[in-house]
């Protein structure tokens, strides 16, 4: 059975590369620097015209995931946006202050995504109990969970991958994300068993506008989506015994 891949995009340009490439799902953000926020409203129409099914990223800012009524407040208003738009669905996560899931906010945003799919972010890679908290996503109803197995690439987290993957027990979806690539897909995928792949599939530049960085308008490095990159993820996948 193939195995999906999904790419995040933070721009038009990338949107219209991930598509171009082959992407079967896209995650749809701004600011994919920071991790990924909410997208903008131009991004989400552009999304909503896509030939393949575009989950959007509910995040309004990058500086916890201990969201406060205000946060949660604007977060539903963000999900009441991408229903209105058409996209497929939303990519969602909620912490306490000590990490744990946050059970009852999440509630309340699956509630007000009904009919939408849902992915769980990797705020499920900061939780001190990942056992616990995947009982907590089935329950909420998750259709699948990004995590790179508590790593920073999803390469050096395998053993915990497969450790979910075998607690998930086809409940849930283990969806691998971060550093993967066409070099390394094969090796998670058979280790893990995974039937969808995630992948930001950025080529890295620096930027030569040297004022604007100094005046803080850009990121000296920078990263934009690649076709090309795609296309080898793409092919990476499909020569998987």
């Amino acid at each position: 059975m193939p195995v999906l891949l999904e790419v995040c995009v933070d721009s038009p340009e990338g949107l219209e590369a991930a598509i171009a490439g082959g992407a079967d799902r896209i995650e749809l953000c701004s600011a994919l620097d920071l991790g990924g926020l909410t997208p903008t409203p131009g991004l989400i129409a552009a999304a909503a015209r896509a030939p393949v099914p575009v989950y959007a990223m509910i995040r309004p800012h990058a500086r916890s995931f201990a969201w406060t009524p205000a946060d949660a407040t604007a977060m539903q208003a963000e999900i009441d946006a991408v229903r209105a738009a058409g996209l497929a669905g939303v990519v969602l996560g909620a912490a306490l202050p000590d990490g744990a899931l946050d059970v009852t906010l999440l509630g309340t945003l699956r509630a007000r995504a009904l009919g939408l799919g849902a992915t769980l972010h990797r705020v499920f890679d900061l939780v001190p109990d990942p056992a616990a908290a995947l009982e907590a996503a089935v329950a909420l109803g998750f259709e699948r969970i990004l995590t790179s197995g508590g790593a920073v690439r999803a390469e050096d987290g395998l053993a915990h991958l497969v450790a979910l993957e075998r607690q998930a027990a086809a409940r849930i979806g283990i969806m691998p994300g971060s550093g993967v690539s066409a070099a390394n897909v094969a090796r998670i995928v058979q280790a893990v068993g995974a039937s969808e792949v995630h992948a930001s599939c950025r080529e890295a530049f620096t930027t030569d506008d040297s004022k604007g960085v100094e005046l803080g308008f850009f990121p000296a490095r920078q990263g934009a989506t690649s076709a090309s990159a795609v296309q080898a993820l793409k092919r990476a996948l499909a020569n998987i015994d």
